[in-house]
């Protein structure tokens, strides 16, 4: 009785391992770097350009299918830590105690940074100062009143624009008063386009590249230049203010990788930081981390192509 039980032991040990093989050869005949399904979780405020990168490597890749999610900085890491997202676009690095929890996990996340981004003050167009000094906005974070700010307009409670601002202000909390919010960037550019006095903190991005239903509300705004806490001139969110660091409120974009194996988003993070994906940053208005290169061709004459 005892050898029978043995042999029924071992078949079904073969017949499990069989069964996992086949899982797993079917999981990579599913995914690879170049094709296969995947959900990218993406900070909203920067979600114009991560869905222009998905247009162009889904039409590259006909195999690839990307699913984007746009959401609020916390919720994006909350997914994360959670194992709700695999790969993931912030606007900033993770912090050593989030590296931390994904140590217990033994997950090494892959972090690829691929462009420059900023925060953009704006105004409504019947505004006619376009200029804004930061510690004005500093002061009003920390509570004080100011007659030239009517109110601050911000995305969301837990977006990445109120956690920047909080962090340059030194506060924990912003105040009861005089600071509105919503959900995405593009409520926030309609609220303050008809709403005189006030001042929207959106992502530049939302302004270089507005979509189609977005055109005419975005040309009844001011984007503001700002002056630094430590400066004396006014710049703006422009991309050669954003090249030469003036611009005060730049901040890197990175995208977070914690498959644990090479699927689709790896071969999506080094597409974004290709040189294709760098000419799309390039065109988007924001600053790609390595400039793309360009080839000349030197004639010893002139070619008349008309002949």
């Amino acid at each position: 009785m005892l050898r029978y039980s043995k042999v029924f032991s071992l078949v079904v040990f073969v017949f499990l391992f069989a069964m996992c093989n086949q899982k797993s050869k079917s999981q990579s005949d599913k995914e690879t770097i170049l094709k296969g399904a995947l959900t990218i979780t993406v900070d909203e405020t920067v979600k114009p350009i991560v869905e222009d990168q998905i247009a162009v490597f889904e039409g590259t890749y006909y195999d690839a299918k990307i699913t984007l999610q746009p959401k609020s900085e916390a919720e994006v890491i909350n997914d994360l830590l959670n194992e709700k997202a695999k790969v993931v676009v912030m606007t900033r690095k993770l912090t050593p105690e989030e590296i931390g929890e994904f140590a217990k996990t033994k997950i090494n996340p892959r972090v690829t940074p691929f462009a420059t981004d900023a925060i953009a003050f704006i105004s409504n167009k019947s505004n006619n100062d376009t200029l804004i000094a930061l510690k004005t906005v500093v002061d009003f974070m920390q509570g004080k009143a100011d007659a030239r700010i009517k109110g601050l307009v911000f995305d969301n409670p837990n977006s990445s624009t109120v956690r920047y601002m909080k962090d340059l202000a030194n506060v924990k909390e912003i105040p009861k008063t005089g600071v509105f919010s919503f959900k995405t960037n593009e409520e926030v550019i309609k609220f303050v386009a008809e709403n005189d006095g006030m001042i929207g903190v959106v992502g530049v991005n939302w302004l270089s590249q507005p979509s189609p239903n977005m055109l005419d509300v975005v040309k009844k705004i001011n984007v503001l230049s700002v002056k630094g806490l430590k400066d004396n001139q006014y710049y703006s969110p422009s991309q050669n203010d954003i090249a030469e660091m003036r611009y005060p409120l730049a901040r890197e974009l990175y995208i977070i990788n914690c498959q644990g194996y090479s699927g689709l988003g790896m071969g999506f993070a080094s597409f974004i930081s290709g040189d294709i994906g760098q000419r799309i940053v390039l065109k988007s208005g924001l600053l790609p981390v390595r400039t793309p290169g360009r080839k000349l061709q030197i004639r010893k004459q002139i070619i008349n192509d008309k002949e």
